[in-house]
C-alpha cells in the first residue's frame, strides 16, 4: 500500500471512503429478477443484507418486528428508551420536540435513568412472540452486567456494539470484558464491532465472533472525527477487514466471520459499494430513520449523543422519506438513493453480471472521487 509523506516525521496510508470509488460494469449483463440478496449468518437467513441498527430513533420492538418481516434484522438497542422507561413513547416525543440548544443536555439526563433488566426482558419477548429472529445489542462496558438476563431472554443474535471495540481492553480502574471467554460461554452467536483495521478485526475474529462490524456507527449523527480526530474511511476500512476474514478463513481452517458494515452507509449507492469491497451485510442507521414508521419521526441520533461526559453525535433532521418497505423495495418518490435500498443493489448486481453477494464482493472498482456540485 502507498504511503504519503505528510511531513518529515510522519508518513501516513491513504484511504478511500464509499465516495472516492466506484463500480465497473463487466461485459455481463443479468435479469434483475434473477438476482439473490439472501445471506446466512450462524443458522439464521435472512432475505435481505439490512440490520437496522441499534438505535432509539430506528428501532422499536414495533419496527424490529416489522424490520425481521420485510427479510432484515432489526436489534433492538437494550441501553435505550426501551429498557429505561415503562411508557418509552412520550419520552421519544419529547426527544423529537427538544430544541437544539438544550437536546444534547437533555438527552444526558433522559439517558441517565437506570436500565431496568424486567423491561429488557419484556421487550425481547414482544420481539419473539412475532416469530422472527431476535437480537439485541449491549456496549462493551454493560455487557458484563446484562448479558446474562438478555440470554436467558432468548435473544437470537446478541451484539456488542461501540465506537472502537478490541478484544484486548486495557483498564486500571476495572475488570475489562473478557471477549474470547465470554464469547466462548455464550450459546448464541455473537457480532462484535466496531473495528476500522486489519488488525483489529483479526483479533476480534479469534474471540470467536459470527461477525464483525466495521466501522464507528454513528453515521451521518457522529461527530467521532471532530471531537476526538478518529475517522475510518469505510471502502478502505472494510477491505482490510475483509482482508481480515480471508487470512482468518485460512489460519482457522475454514472458520468465516460475517463482515458488516456499519456507518456511512447513507444511500444505495454506498450499500452497494459495501457489498463491493468485501461486506457480507450492511448496519443501517440513518438510511432507516428516514422511514415514517420508525420511532425518530424524521429525526435521528445515536448513542454517542447522550454520552454522559462526551457527546460525539448529535440528534439531527434527517426527514421522512416514505414507510420502512418503500425505503427498502419501492417504490422510491426520489431519485438521490434514499429508497429502495435493494432495488438498487439488485439492479446494479444484474448490470455488473451477479447472481448473489458472495459473487459480487469480486466486482471490480475504479478508484474515482466524487465531487457533487
Amino acid at each position: 500500500m502507498t504511503e504519503v509523506e505528510i511531513g518529515v516525521a510522519k508518513r501516513a496510508r491513504r484511504a478511500y471512503a464509499f465516495d472516492d470509488i466506484a463500480i465497473v460494469p463487466s461485459r455481463r449483463t443479468r435479469d434483475p429478477r434473477d438476482v439473490n440478496l439472501g445471506w446466512s449468518i450462524d443458522a439464521f437467513h435472512f432475505e435481505t443484507p439490512i440490520i437496522a441498527a441499534p438505535m432509539d430513533s430506528v428501532v422499536s420492538p414495533a419496527t424490529a418486528i416489522r424490520i425481521g418481516q420485510l427479510g432484515g434484522l432489526g436489534v433492538l438497542d437494550l441501553e435505550g428508551v426501551w429498557t429505561r422507561y415503562d411508557d418509552p413513547e412520550a419520552v421519544l416525543a419529547e426527544i423529537r420536540g427538544l430544541p437544539d440548544e438544550i437536546a444534547t443536555a437533555r438527552m444526558q439526563e433522559i439517558y441517565a435513568a437506570p436500565i431496568r433488566p424486567e423491561l429488557v426482558t419484556a421487550r425481547l419477548a414482544e420481539i419473539r412472540a412475532a416469530g422472527v429472529p431476535v437480537a439485541g445489542a449491549l456496549s462493551p462496558q454493560r455487557t458484563q452486567d446484562l448479558y446474562q438476563t438478555v440470554v436467558d431472554a432468548g435473544v437470537d443474535l446478541f451484539v456488542i456494539r461501540g465506537t472502537t471495540v478490541s478484544a484486548e481492553h486495557v483498564s486500571k480502574n476495572a475488570e475489562p470484558l473478557n471477549l474470547k471467554k465470554f464469547i466462548y460461554e455464550l450459546d448464541v452467536p455473537v457480532i462484535v464491532g466496531g473495528a476500522s483495521t486489519y488488525t483489529a478485526a483479526l483479533h476480534l475474529m479469534r474471540t470467536g465472533a459470527a461477525g464483525v462490524l466495521v466501522g464507528f456507527g454513528g453515521g451521518a449523527a457522529s461527530t467521532t472525527r471532530a471531537s476526538l480526530g478518529i475517522h475510518a474511511p469505510m471502502a478502505s476500512a472494510v477491505a482490510d477487514v475483509a482482508g481480515a476474514r480471508r487470512d482468518y478463513l485460512d489460519e482457522s481452517g475454514g472458520r468465516y466471520v460475517h463482515v458488516i458494515a456499519d456507518g456511512g452507509l447513507g444511500t444505495s449507492g454506498d450499500i452497494v459499494k459495501a457489498i463491493a469491497m468485501g461486506a457480507d451485510a450492511v448496519m443501517l442507521g440513518a438510511a432507516l430513520a428516514r422511514a415514517t414508521d420508525v420511532p425518530g419521526g424524521g429525526f435521528h441520533w445515536g448513542a454517542e449523543a447522550h454520552h454522559p461526559e462526551l457527546p460525539r453525535g448529535r440528534r439531527m433532521h434527517v426527514g421522512s422519506t416514505g414507510t420502512l418497505e418503500n425505503i427498502l423495495f419501492g417504490p422510491a418518490p426520489t431519485t438521490n438513493g434514499t429508497a429502495n435500498l435493494m432495488g438498487a443493489l439488485r439492479r446494479s448486481m444484474a448490470t455488473t453480471g451477479y447472481s448473489d453477494l458472495k459473487e459480487f464482493q469480486r466486482v471490480e472498482v475504479v478508484v474515482a472521487p466524487y465531487h457533487p456540485h
